[in-house]
Formats: C-alpha cells, structure tokens, sequence
C-alpha cells in the first residue's frame, strides 16, 4: 500500500512549507514556500551561517545608511535562501515581498521588481519564482499590475471569500487560504473543536475552490497553515496544498486509504458570484471579523519575525565591522 503521502502526490501538487533545506531535501515536494517567519528560523541555524555570511559581506560593500543597507542585505538573503531552494525543487519557490509594504501597491511591486532583477542576476527565471504578497487590496492590486507584465504572484494570509474573489478578479497565479489559521480563530470564539468535515477552515478552501471551477478562473487554489493531517486529507485533491515537514512526514508513514475529496470536474454547486469592487472588498472584510482579525494579526507577525531578522543582521553587520 501507498503511504497517503505518496496517494496525495498523485491527485495534488505537494508544496513544503519550510526554509529548512534539509527537509526539503528529504520530502522531495514539487515546490516550496517561505515567510519571514521560516526564513528567520532557517537563518539562526547554523548550517546556513554561510548564507547570511554572504549577504552581509556583499552589504557591507554598498552605499547608503545603516537601515538601508540592512533592509538591503535581508532582502539578499531572502534571494539566497530561495536561489537554494531552486536547487532542489522542479517547480516554484516562493519569495515574499516585505510584510510592511502590504498596504502600498506602487512599493510592493518595486519591491517584486527588485526580487525578480536579483534572481535574474543569478541565472534563475521568473518562471521560478512566485511572488509572495499579503492579501490586502493594495496587495491585490500590485499583483495584478505584476501578472500583466509576466510575474507569477502568491497572494498569501487569505482568510475570506472576498479575498478570494478579488484574487481571481485580478488574474492572480495563486492563492494561499489559510486553513489552520481560520479554524485557531473558530476554536477561541465558539469554544469548541471541530471535526475535518466541519472545520471552517476546510469549508472554506471546499467553497473557494468550488467557486473558481464553477466559473473557470484559472488561479490556482493551494490550502496552507494546516493543523492537521485531518485538515490535509480532508483537502485532497485541491490545486495545491502547502504542508509544514512535520505533517509531511505523518502522511508518510500512514499506509492507510486516501479518499479524493476535491476534483476539477467534480466540485460542489456554488453560488453565482460576480466581480468584487474596492468599496465591497472593504465592506465584506469589515463583515467577516474572523478575516479582519486574522489577516492584520498575520500582517503584524511577518512584520515582527522581519524585524527580528534585521535585528540578527544587523548584529552581524556591526561584529563585521569591529572584526575589520
């Protein structure tokens, strides 16, 4: 028998949540994903010292002021981790555009310009890479202006079918709805547990994906943020799924049966839905304060777990410096 792992790689794009290359070395996904938080785990491990080594060294040779050449160097290092990554996947890696830029359209895709002109200066194509940008209007937009000119984007922290809509809207590549962080906000409010079948972030994904099949949007559907292996394989069969190692590692040493629960040509009934302006973006977010709550709380961590990375660079800078 086939380990579920190996079941669901054969009706779904499996895609690591990680930075560690090691596991991703180990569990083989098609694609992978990062974070600020995962590249600042990855980066207090010292089997990467060489990378951030690196990184500082080629900032310390540039111009500018102190938070300018920090920025600079997190955001070389943030190409380094993904240039590896592009080593050991076939398909794409994902590389986030800076969590404090997420309500400013014309600096995100600055931003995105400037990472895609990094992965260029190293051989890698944009047909590698996925632009990772919060699922703000403002972010939506820049995605859009991105997929016009031929840059593939992840539009991430999305937790409604506003979001969603407005995804598909702007011809976005992919998104990432966050199931474990849907169903964390269900169990605080309601206090209660809920089952795979029943998990509001499962029917979240379920209702999305029904959605865009219905009306043939192209945007490709990846559930993220998972709890458990439950949430997984009451997912099977979505576009994509984006799977922490530790939960990678659970399907592979379950030898039990894999039931496809989602196919393109077969999804449930969704209602008609039409195209999403600003004003009812806003208002429908302001509605739903499950989305409201958990997209600025997601906002503000990948802030904090970026600063906390400038804050180790920086150190590194500064002990560079002194060692001179």
């Amino acid at each position: 028998m086939a380990s579920k792992l190996e079941q669901l790689r054969a009706m779904t794009v499996v895609v690591a949540d990680t930075g560690d290359i090691d596991s991703i070395k180990a569990l083989k996904p098609v694609d992978c994903t990062t974070n600020p938080s995962l590249l600042l785990k990855a980066a207090e491990m010292p089997a990467y010292d060489h990378l951030i080594a690196e990184a500082v060294s080629w900032g310390s040779k540039q111009g500018g002021g102190k938070d300018g050449v920090v920025a600079a160097i997190a955001d070389r290092l943030a190409v380094s981790f993904g240039a590896e990554l592009t080593k050991l996947v076939p398909g794409r890696v994902s590389t986030e555009v800076d969590a404090d830029l997420s309500f400013d359209t014309q600096a995100s895709i600055a931003k995105a310009h400037a990472i895609i002109a990094d992965y260029k200066s190293r051989g890698i194509e944009r047909d590698r890479i996925l632009i990772k940008i919060a699922s703000t209007w403002e972010g939506i937009r820049a995605a859009e202006v991105l997929q016009k000119e031929g840059i593939d984007c992840n539009l991430t922290l999305l937790f409604s079918k506003a979001q969603a809509v407005a995804c598909g809207d702007a011809g976005v590549f992919l998104i990432s709805p966050f199931v474990g962080r849907i169903l964390d906000w269900h169990v605080k409010n309601d206090g209660r547990t809920f089952t795979p079948e029943e998990d509001p972030g499962v029917l979240s994904v379920r209702g999305i994906y029904a959605d865009y099949k219905s009306r043939g949007v192209k945007t490709v559907v990846m559930g993220a943020s998972f709890r458990s292996t439950g949430e997984i394989e009451a997912l099977a069969g979505c576009d994509r799924l984006t799977i922490a190692p530790n939960l990678l590692q659970a399907l592979e040493a379950d030898q039990g049966t894999l039931e496809r629960q989602l196919s393109p040509d077969n999804y449930a009934a969704a209602p008609t839905t039409g195209k999403i302006d600003e004003r009812t973006f806003r208002w429908e977010m302001n509605e739903d304060a499950m989305a409201t709550e958990k997209l600025a709380e997601g906002i503000r961590g990948f802030a904090k777990d970026l600063g906390k990375l400038r804050t180790l660079i920086a150190k590194r800078v500064e002990g560079t410096a002194q060692a001179a």
